[in-house]
């Protein structure tokens, strides 16, 4: 006997298929624009020497226009977070233990002390200027680890309130100019204060906020000193674990982002690949193409904050806090120097 029953619904993997489909056509538009700006942004970085992340903030802020528009909110939204987040895990890809301790107990110890100095400096100087707490560890955190990349995780992990995202462009605006500046004026600094090639290896990678300024002032020193520089930079990539874990333990009290776990699932995962890297674990051109896809969410996600920020919220925040990140970008160069004149 023939079932005469209406038609069945459809069955599970297909409503599952059609769901991820009708999520892809929601999330595409934003997705793509992003991914536009930061093509555009890659090649006018290829072609005139300025940071891509650069490039990638301003072209998104021409497109503030459309962050309204509601076939694109939704993925310039995911590219703001979960790809920031990927970003940030595939950064462990670059880094090995054994680089790092390369440079010595006491080296690592002084610039560990130096990142977490900033980092409370920062907090305390924005409190003292009617600033948000959190802003000065926003920003002292940029200066002192990673410079975008580590104002990006860390914005993940603070409490939200309605400057939030204007704070995160601000802090990568300015740490990437800061930077430039840097890559400039710290090897004719190191040259000046007659710096052997070791010393000026660490106090270029302790002191310059961008991985890519470090490896550019390093190496245009010389072979040496670009390698030393580089290794002390992605030691200070690693203090964003330890930071992240710290700060997210300390604000989920406050309402910060992470309240459900004390440490993101993203730091784990950088936690990780820094272990698979140091032991060899990935084959090389798969660890090339992971920190090639990090490079590319990093942007991705500048570009998506650029695009959710207009020019006119920058304007708004005054001279105050350019004047907060200056000083402690000299506080953490003043200590580096502090330690290679006093103590290595």
């Amino acid at each position: 006997m023939r079932d005469s029953s209406p038609m069945s619904e459809p069955s599970p993997p297909r409503k599952q298929a059609e769901a991820i489909l009708q999520r892809i056509r929601r999330l595409f538009p934003g997705v793509i624009l992003c991914l536009t700006v930061v093509a555009a942004a890659r090649f006018l970085s290829d072609h005139y020497g300025a940071p891509q992340m650069l490039f990638a903030l301003l072209l998104g802020m021409a497109f503030h226009f459309l962050v309204e528009e509601p076939s694109c909110a939704p993925g310039i939204e995911l590219s703001a977070r979960t790809v920031l987040r990927i970003g940030v895990a595939l950064l462990g890809m670059r880094i090995t233990i054994d680089e790092v301790m390369a440079l010595g107990g006491f080296s690592v110890l002084w610039i560990g002390i130096g990142v977490i100095l900033t980092i409370f400096v920062g907090g305390v100087a924005a409190r003292a200027f009617g600033r948000r707490f959190d802003f000065g560890v926003l920003t002292g955190g940029a200066v002192g680890i990673c410079g975008a990349a580590a104002a990006l995780a860390i914005s993940s992990i603070l409490p939200r309130h309605p400057a939030s995202e204007r704070d995160t462009i601000f802090t990568v605006l300015a740490v990437t100019t800061l930077s430039t500046i840097a890559m400039v004026a710290y090897p004719i600094l190191a040259l000046g204060l007659g710096l052997d090639t070791l010393d000026s290896g660490i106090f270029l990678g302790a002191t310059i906020h961008d991985v890519a300024q470090v490896v550019g002032a390093g190496y245009g020193m010389s072979a040496e000193t670009g390698d030393i520089s580089t290794i002390t930079k992605l030691f200070r990539v690693m203090m964003l674990v330890p930071v992240v874990f710290v700060l997210s333990l300390a604000f989920r009290r406050r309402g910060g982002q992470q309240g459900k776990t004390p440490l993101p699932v993203f730091v784990l995962v950088f936690c990780m690949f820094v272990g698979f890297n140091s032991f060899g674990l990935i084959p090389e051109q798969l660890r090339l193409l992971l920190v090639n896809a990090s490079s590319w969410c990093l942007v991705t996600a500048i570009a998506a904050l650029g695009v959710k920020t207009s020019l006119k919220s920058l304007v708004d925040v005054g001279f105050v806090p350019v004047a907060l990140m200056v000083a402690e970008t000299l506080f953490i160069a003043g200590w580096v120097l502090a330690g290679l004149m006093i103590v290595f």
